[in-house]
C-alpha cells in the first residue's frame, strides 16, 4: 500500500511545485509588462524639492518672454487715451483692435506693408543663403583634409567673438566706397555670413556625416556637390533648422545696421519703421496705437516661422536616438 501512495504524493508535490513555479512566472511577467507599460522611469536621482526649484525656475523663465507678448497683444486692442488710461494688462471696454490694424496697414499708403515685405526680403532671403553658405563651410571643415583648415576655423571662432555693431561703421565706410550704401545690398549682403552657424554645422558634420558613406557615394559615381546636396544636406537638417531660426530671428529683429546703412524710408525693415513711428508720438500722441499695432503684426511671421520648423526641428533631433 505504501508502494503505491509515495509515488502519487510525489506526483502531487510535483504539481504543486510546478504550480507555485507558473504562477511566480506569470506574477513577474505580468509585473514586467506593467513596468514597460508605465513606460521608464525617470525619476531616478531626483526629489521633491528639486522638482519643485526647476518647475518654478522654468515657470520665471516662462513668464519673462511670455508676458511682454501678453502686454502687446492687450496693447494693440486700445486706443491711446486708453493705453495711459486703462490697466496695462487688461482689455479696455472699447475694443480697438480691428481698427487699429486697419490704420496700420493704410497710414501713409501702406507704408507699413512695405516694411513688412523688406524684412520678409532681408530675413528670408538672409537666413536661407546664409544656412546654405554656413552648411556648405562647416561641410568642407569636417569631412575635407586642406593646409590651413584649422586656421581658418579659429578665425571663424573669432568671428563668433566679434558683436555685429562692431562692424556696423566700417561696413557702412566700405559700402559707400562701392556705391551699396543706402540700397538693399548693403543690408543683405551681411547677414549671408553666419560664423556661428557654420561653427554648428561643422561641430554637427563631424558627429553624424560618416565617411564611409561618402566613399560608397564616389565609388557610386557622385561627384562631391552631388555627395553634398544629396546626403550632406539632409543629415545635417536638424543643424539647418537651427542655423535658419537663428539667422532669421537675428536679422528680423536687427536695428542697427539698417539704421547705419539706410537713409531711404521705402527701404527701412520694419523694425526702423516702427522706430521711426514712436519717435514721433511726442508731437502726436495716436502714433501710439500705430506702433503697438505694428509691433503686433511685426511678431506674427515669426511666431508662424517657429511653429512650422519645430517638428522638423524635434524629429531631426531624435532621429536615431531609438533602434
Amino acid at each position: 500500500m505504501s508502494t503505491t501512495t509515495r509515488p502519487s504524493e510525489h506526483a502531487t508535490e510535483t504539481e504543486s511545485i510546478v504550480t507555485s513555479q507558473g504562477r511566480r512566472r506569470g506574477s513577474s511577467s505580468a509585473a514586467a509588462r506593467r513596468s514597460r507599460s508605465a513606460g521608464p522611469d525617470r525619476s531616478a536621482g531626483r526629489t521633491r524639492t528639486s522638482t519643485i526649484l526647476v518647475t518654478g525656475v522654468l515657470v520665471v523663465v516662462a513668464l519673462y518672454f511670455l508676458v511682454p507678448v501678453y502686454w502687446v497683444v492687450v496693447a494693440a486692442t486700445k486706443t491711446t487715451g486708453d493705453l495711459f488710461g486703462t490697466f496695462g494688462f487688461w482689455f479696455a471696454p472699447d475694443f480697438a483692435l480691428w481698427s487699429n490694424l486697419g490704420q496700420v496697414l493704410s497710414f501713409q499708403g501702406g507704408i507699413f506693408v512695405r516694411w513688412l515685405g523688406n524684412s520678409l526680403l532681408y530675413a528670408g532671403v538672409g537666413a536661407v543663403l546664409a544656412t546654405y553658405f554656413a552648411a556648405a563651410g562647416g561641410y568642407a571643415l569636417a569631412k575635407y583634409e586642406f593646409r590651413g583648415r584649422n586656421l581658418v576655423f579659429g578665425a571663424i571662432l573669432g568671428g563668433v567673438l566679434v558683436p555685429g555693431t562692431a562692424t556696423a561703421l566700417p561696413l557702412f565706410l566700405l559700402f559707400s566706397q562701392l556705391g551699396l550704401a543706402n540700397t538693399y545690398w548693403s543690408v543683405l549682403l551681411p547677414s549671408l555670413v553666419s560664423p556661428f552657424g557654420l561653427f554648428l554645422c561643422r561641430i554637427y558634420a563631424q558627429a553624424t556625416v560618416d565617411t564611409s558613406l561618402m566613399e560608397a557615394a564616389r565609388l557610386d559615381g557622385a561627384s562631391e556637390l552631388r555627395i553634398f546636396h544629396t546626403l550632406g544636406l539632409r543629415i545635417l537638417s536638424p543643424a539647418l533648422v537651427t542655423v535658419f531660426l537663428f539667422q532669421l530671428v537675428g536679422i528680423w529683429n536687427n536695428y542697427f545696421l539698417p539704421l547705419v546703412m539706410l537713409s531711404d524710408v521705402d527701404k527701412f525693415p520694419v523694425t526702423l519703421g516702427l522706430n521711426n513711428w514712436l519717435s514721433q508720438t511726442d508731437r502726436l500722441p495716436e502714433f501710439y496705437q500705430l506702433t503697438t499695432g505694428g509691433v503686433l503684426l511685426s511678431i506674427i511671421p515669426l511666431v508662424i516661422a517657429m511653429i512650422v520648423l519645430q517638428r522638423f526641428w524635434r524629429g531631426g533631433l531624435t532621429e536615431g536616438s531609438v533602434k
